[in-house]
């Protein structure tokens, strides 16, 4: 069956949640999820599902973060039913939300990942940009990727939405 991706719905709720479980095999990215759409840096317009059928196969999310007082988003969590891993469907949620950002005038997106994985989707190096992860640790697999919007004056340290804050 084909997989579509589009923007999530209140009926998606429990099936992003059971994504992401099996696609870390643990609760810390679904408990995540659950804070952060409770949040004030929640954005519905930036909840994104993949979905075979009426089952949620995969499911991302951008909310509202900042580098220094200027307002970007942060990418995460992100996460694929572990039996479509290799198929495309990270890579479909990554265009669609990236698209999706850039649509609503944002300046540029912040993760923390594999660079290797990651570059293929235009991200780079935070501190390349002048952009500062929240730790210093993870400046190797900190990285942003600018959009249409993006000013390069846009430089300093990186706060995702407060949920991320208590991990």
């Amino acid at each position: 069956m084909p997989v579509v991706v589009r923007r999530e719905r209140p009926g998606d709720v429990a099936g992003a949640r059971a994504v992401q479980v099996a696609a870390f095999g643990r609760e810390l990215e679904a408990s995540l999820l659950d804070r952060l759409r409770v949040c004030e840096g929640w954005m519905p317009p930036l909840s994104f599902v993949a979905c075979s059928g009426e089952e949620v196969v995969g499911h991302v999310v951008c909310t509202r973060a900042h580098v220094a007082d200027t307002p970007v988003v942060g990418l995460g969590p992100i996460g694929v039913a572990p039996g479509l891993h290799g198929r495309g469907v990270g890579a479909a949620l990554m265009h669609t939300v990236l698209g999706a950002a850039d649509a609503l005038g944002e300046p540029l997106v912040g993760l923390l990942g594999d660079p290797g994985f990651y570059q293929r989707f235009g991200f780079v190096l935070a501190e390349t940009v002048g952009v500062v992860p929240p730790e210093a640790e993870w400046a190797p697999h900190f990285q942003v990727r600018t959009l249409a919007a993006y000013d390069p004056g846009v430089v300093g340290a990186f706060r995702y939405a407060a949920p991320f804050e208590d991990l």
